[in-house]
């Protein structure tokens, strides 16, 4: 069901709109935990260790995709905030075809170099055969994965957080029966571990196809729309959608770096960072969701021009997204290392157990800043500023790299360990420049009603902006 965050309550649309999201996050990563539960469970630690040390390569290529069909998701929001149906659905067709052009080119270079891949990574000799069997089937799914989060972003795009939830669900279950069917019944290994992500991706993807095209008339492509598509139209997405994408990919390269030295440190320390950064990826969700939800939020209401509904709803989803950081990051700093042995087990060795709590002390007490940095990137990528969260995730990268090269040799794990804080600092400080210059420009060119003449309490509710 869509909805319009343009009107009623922001911090009652964007807490609405955020938990469906946090929901659906929460069973992706329940999913990936569960792939690499199993994995660990029925053929052993070095298996789920090949797993661990592809994750970041993983988010290399994924994210560049994933990446690129949200910016182009952000332009879906902003006509559809201003109620512009023709140019929508124009923005529909532009954004399939990059889509699909993405998903081919990214299929053919992954399934074609996936063993040179591996070993610029350095990827440790008893885990390169996992790894080649895991990433050779999955790189062949590209496409699913790729077509899920375009149908998805576009239903999020209009206000609708519950209907990827359900499918997000259904491909949650139905990943776990498979996993174990492939590898327990059928004996496929790693590999029924990545066939069984593959099938589950591809079931989501044509349900919500078939849900959109019955009852999402709005999100329908026509035949004339194809005729509309322009070289401005393809200037636009581009424009918008590629630096989302290198954003994610240029992060994603920072921890890819951080895996070649994890590898170079050994099996411990793959395994102590893998099964750590599972408790921390779960922990940050509901500030990966605040954020996620700021960019559908602010792209509506730029789109409307109702630009101080976007500063108001700013401040709140930062208050709360600041506390949440605040308490979780307490948890972990007393209870990661135990959560961790989900994946390693109580008998882990001593030194796994002791490097998995530092990973908890270097990251968890710093949750406040990435908070932060989430809010305010994609507020901008909503606003449709490119450039500021493209700066930050080179921030990002060039932290991340100078961790490993610097960092690991002398101080070890530790020194793979502070990456994260580090990019996170790093990318923080040109984002909050960015905002506050963006808010200053925008501001100035609108004219705020004045608080007489609002129909609704302004503690409860901003007034809506007007052009001058």
């Amino acid at each position: 069901m869509k909805k319009d965050m343009t009107e009623g309550n922001p911090v009652k649309l964007i807490v609405s709109f955020m938990i469906p999201l946090l929901i659906g996050n929460l069973f992706q990563q329940f999913y990936n935990m569960a792939d690499a539960f199993i994995v660990s469970r029925t053929i052993g630690v070095t298996a789920f260790s090949a797993i661990g040390s592809t994750l970041s390569l993983q988010f290399l290529i994924l994210g560049l995709a994933i990446g690129i069909t949200a910016g182009l998701a952000v332009i879906t929001s902003q006509r559809f905030g201003r109620k512009d149906e023709k140019s929508l659905r124009q923005n529909l067709a532009t954004s399939l075809i990059i889509s699909v052009t993405i998903a081919v080119i990214l299929t053919a270079l992954t399934t074609t170099f996936t063993e040179e891949i591996l070993t610029i990574m350095q990827t440790p000799e008893e885990t390169y055969a996992y790894a080649y069997d895991y990433l050779n089937i999955l790189f062949r799914g590209i496409g699913a994965v790729i077509l899920f989060n375009f149908l998805a972003n576009l239903l999020r795009a209009i206000g609708d957080s519950k209907t990827p939830l359900y499918f997000l669900i259904v491909t949650s279950i139905l990943n776990i029966v498979l996993d174990y069917v492939f590898i327990l019944v059928f004996d496929m290994g790693i590999g029924g571990a990545a066939l069984a992500t593959v099938v589950a991706q591809i079931t989501s993807s044509v349900l919500c196809l078939i849900y959109i095209w019955k009852k999402v008339p709005i999100l329908r492509i026509h035949k004339e729309d194809w005729a509309l598509i322009s070289k401005a139209e393809f200037k636009e997405h581009l424009r918008i959608g590629l630096p989302y994408g290198f954003q994610y990919s240029i992060i994603a390269i920072g921890s890819v770096a951080i895996t070649i030295t994890l590898n170079q440190l050994g099996a411990a320390s793959v395994a102590a960072y893998t099964a750590a950064q599972k408790i921390d990826s779960v922990a940050v969700l509901p500030l990966q969701s605040f954020g996620v939800t700021m960019s559908t939020y602010a792209a509506q209401n730029y789109g409307a021009r109702k630009l101080n509904r976007i500063w108001y709803g700013v401040n709140q989803a930062v208050k709360m997204s600041v506390i949440y950081s605040i308490v979780i990051g307490i948890i972990l700093v007393i209870w990661g290392r135990s959560l961790a042995t989900i994946f390693v087990g109580a008998d882990a060795p001593a030194e796994v157990l002791r490097m998995i709590q530092f990973y908890f002390l270097s990251t968890a007490p710093l949750y406040s800043i990435l908070s932060v940095l989430f809010i305010y990137r994609h507020t901008l990528q909503g606003l449709g500023n490119s450039f500021a969260p493209t700066v930050a995730g080179i921030g990002e990268l060039l932290a991340r790299i100078g961790a490993a090269a610097f960092l690991s040799i002398p101080l070890g794990f530790l020194g793979a360990a502070i990456a994260n804080p580090l990019a996170w600092i790093a990318a923080f400080v040109p984002l909050v420049m960015a905002y506050r210059s963006t808010k200053r420009t925008l501001s100035g060119r609108m004219t705020v009603t004045p608080p007489e003449e609002l129909d609704f309490p302004v503690t409860a509710r901003p007034a809506s902006s007007k052009l001058k």
